[in-house]
Order: C-alpha cells, then sequence, then structure tokens
C-alpha cells in the first residue's frame, strides 16, 4: 500500500520577489570603498513608485548616499527598519561562484551581503507593497545607511535627521543577522591608532637610542593590563557571550631591519564596551596612564614619544525592553537570543537619535565576512512574515 504524500508547507507569498531583489541588491558592488548611490537610487525607485515619501542624506561627495522612505502619517511615532548597504571585501580565492552574483542551491541564497545585510534589505523591499497598501496608522521609516562597516558613519545623519522631526520615531529594529531572533544588547567599539616616535642607528649602539618598538611594547603592556582588569572587574553582563568589556592590539608595525633601531612602531587596539561602562572616560584613562612612558620619551630625546588617534567610534546598544516602543510591539518579537559582541547602528539611533532599538535580522553572524555568505531561504520566510505581523499591528488603531 502507497504512503500519502507528505504535505509541503507553502512559501510566502513574497519570497520569490525577495529572492528577485537580493539578486538585483548582491549585483551591485557596495564595498565600503566604493560609491553606494547607484543601489541607493535603485532601491529608492522601487519605494517611491510604491508611494513613499523619500530622504536621501548623502556625504560631502555625493557618492556615499543614506536613504529615508517613510509609508504612514507622520504625525504619530513610528518604528524605524535599519540597514547598512555597504559590505566588506570578496576577494578570497575560495569562492564557488562569482561573489557580487546570487547563487541559489540547498535552500540557500549565496553571495556578498547576502546575510549581511542585503537579505534584510530584499525582505524590506519586498514587504514595501504591503505597507503601501496597508492602511498604516504608525509610520514606518525604511532606513539603509552608507559605511557601517568601516566604523558606522552614515548613521548619525539618519539619526540626526529622524530626531529633528516634528514627531520621530519611538522604536528601531537593526536588521543585522541574528537567525531571526530578538538581540537587546550590543557592545560600542573605540578603534585607536598609537605611533610611537623613536630615533634610529646601528643596533650595535642602541643605549644611544630610543626605541620606539620597545617603548610601543611597554604601552601594549598597559592594554594587556586593563585588558585583564576588565576580565576579573567588571563591570559585567551575562548576556553577553563575552560579559564584559574587551581591549586588545589587532595590528602592528615597526623597523626596518634586524641590524637597526626602530625609530618608529605603529599598533591599532580596540575597547568593545557594554552599557555600563565609560568607554570615552576609560579610553581616556588608558592613554592618561602612557603619560610617564611619553615623558620618558620626550626627555631622553627631542621629537621622540607617542601620539594617538582615533580610527573610528560607535555605541553601545542598550537593552530597550522597558521602552514603551518595545512594550506596544513585545508580543510579536521572535525568540530571545540574548545580546552580541559585534558592532550594529543600533547604539547610534539610541544614543544620537533617542530611539531605543534591538536587532531582528534574517541570517547568522556566523556567515558574515566570509567567502561563500550565504542565507538560508527558511530565514528569509521568518523575516517576511514578521514584517507583515508587523505591518498588521501598525494598521490597528
Amino acid at each position: 500500500m502507497s504512503q500519502p504524500a507528505r504535505a509541503i508547507a507553502p512559501s510566502h507569498p513574497q519570497l520569490e520577489q525577495a529572492k528577485e531583489h537580493l539578486r538585483a541588491l548582491i549585483g551591485f558592488d557596495t564595498v565600503s570603498k566604493n560609491p553606494n548611490r547607484p543601489l541607493i537610487e535603485h532601491m529608492a525607485v522601487h519605494f517611491r513608485k510604491l508611494g513613499a515619501e523619500i530622504t536621501l542624506l548623502p556625504d560631502e561627495s555625493g557618492q556615499k548616499v543614506n536613504l529615508v522612505a517613510r509609508f504612514g502619517p507622520e504625525d504619530q511615532p513610528g518604528v524605524v527598519l535599519s540597514g547598512h548597504t555597504d559590505v566588506v571585501p570578496a576577494n578570497e580565492e575560495t569562492w564557488l561562484t562569482p561573489p557580487f552574483s546570487m547563487d541559489e542551491r540547498d535552500g540557500r541564497l549565496y553571495g556578498r551581503g547576502a546575510c549581511d545585510m542585503k537579505g534584510f534589505a530584499a525582505c524590506v523591499m519586498a514587504a514595501a507593497p504591503a505597507f503601501a497598501a496597508a492602511d498604516l496608522k504608525r509610520p514606518l521609516y525604511l532606513c539603509f545607511s552608507y559605511d557601517e562597516e568601516v566604523g558606522c558613519l552614515g548613521a548619525p545623519d539618519i539619526a540626526r535627521h529622524l530626531a529633528a522631526l516634528p514627531v520621530p520615531p519611538e522604536f528601531a529594529i537593526i536588521g543585522e543577522p541574528s537567525d531571526m531572533k530578538l538581540v537587546t544588547g550590543q557592545k560600542g567599539k573605540i578603534a585607536m591608532r598609537a605611533t610611537v616616535t623613536g630615533t634610529s642607528g646601528h643596533s650595535s649602539f642602541s643605549p644611544r637610542h630610543v626605541n620606539a618598538v620597545e617603548y610601543a611594547g611597554r604601552v601594549l603592556q598597559l592594554i594587556t593590563e586593563r585588558a585583564a582588569a576588565y576580565e576579573t572587574e567588571g563591570p559585567f553582563d551575562g548576556e553577553f557571550t563575552v560579559p564584559h568589556a574587551t581591549l586588545l592590539a589587532t595590528m602592528i608595525s615597526g623597523g626596518v631591519a634586524t641590524n637597526v633601531t626602530p625609530d618608529h612602531c605603529t599598533f591599532t587596539f580596540e575597547l568593545r564596551s557594554i552599557g555600563e561602562n565609560d568607554p570615552e572616560g576609560e579610553m581616556a584613562a588608558l592613554i592618561e596612564s602612557a603619560g610617564e612612558i611619553n615623558a620618558e620619551m620626550q626627555a631622553r630625546a627631542p621629537g621622540c614619544g607617542i601620539a594617538f588617534s582615533r580610527i573610528f567610534a560607535y555605541p553601545a546598544m542598550n537593552d530597550a525592553r522597558n521602552s514603551a516602543g518595545f512594550r506596544a510591539l513585545s508580543d510579536l518579537m521572535p525568540e530571545y537570543g540574548g545580546k552580541v559582541s559585534y558592532g550594529s547602528e543600533g547604539g547610534v539611533f539610541e544614543q544620537i537619535g533617542g530611539i531605543p532599538s534591538v536587532i531582528v535580522g534574517p541570517g547568522s553572524i556566523e556567515q558574515a565576512h566570509k567567502p561563500n555568505e550565504f542565507v538560508e531561504i527558511s530565514q528569509i520566510e521568518d523575516c517576511l512574515e514578521f514584517l507583515e505581523e508587523l505591518t498588521v499591528r501598525l494598521s490597528e488603531a
């Protein structure tokens, strides 16, 4: 006797549109060093045709652009759906298919940015006709930025624009890859560069010289000691996988030859902080602690010393679960996924725009920034369902 055929769950009605949008978005090479304007204009055309109010916020060059598209009334507090349009480079030789051409296989969609985070953008584009058709009582702000991957450079302009509206949004959902789980915290980051200047000469006369590499090592020891203090003294937040701030050196370069005392050394280091930290104050205290080393170098020879410069920084995202915006949508939120150490624009919206934020997005951070990056099709469907439920909620009186 033959077995009855197993029922196959129907796919979400917007899935094919989401795939096509993702195919188009991946096709734009928006590595952070490149302009993102062509992609932004592509998205703006789509939203404008559906009746959205469009605002473009370019940088000074005009080649990097933020997009804000509003559906629904402007006189009510709304919800932000936020994503970035830039991606990291895709130079690895281990890509099985061209990284800027979407490939579908084995239930996955492959391509640079598939999960980080063009998959979310594609879902928003696929859901936009429903946003337009709904009788929204509260607005949706679709916000897409430039240069998140190199320091959240575009998002501050979006946050300032939203904060200046007559009725600013009261809640933001950041579509970073979270396996479609609710993430309520994200660490902040300050990235720094130290430039150490000494004097050079034949290494056989090294006592007469100011060895930049050795003095850099003494500063690095301060960084190591401060990092150990974070690990043992906190502050702590057990909802993070690493439940405290981290501080470490990441790159170093110095010297010219094995028989020359090095007169220069540069290194980069980063502080990743949780909400309970005072990152600006703690970074300032670390730099001040290097003052004695700097003074010693200056006393030995004119022009020697240590110069610190900031590469970029973005703030931590704090827990929004006590905010009015979150409480209004709490029953729509997916399974709780904790807090994450990777960066997002959530802290920017919170601190600059005053907009409490969470992270909910398709894909896994484990696939981000890797060759053969992919997003599971099932995650795209889950995101589309989430956006559908959000649309219904914002249409209720």
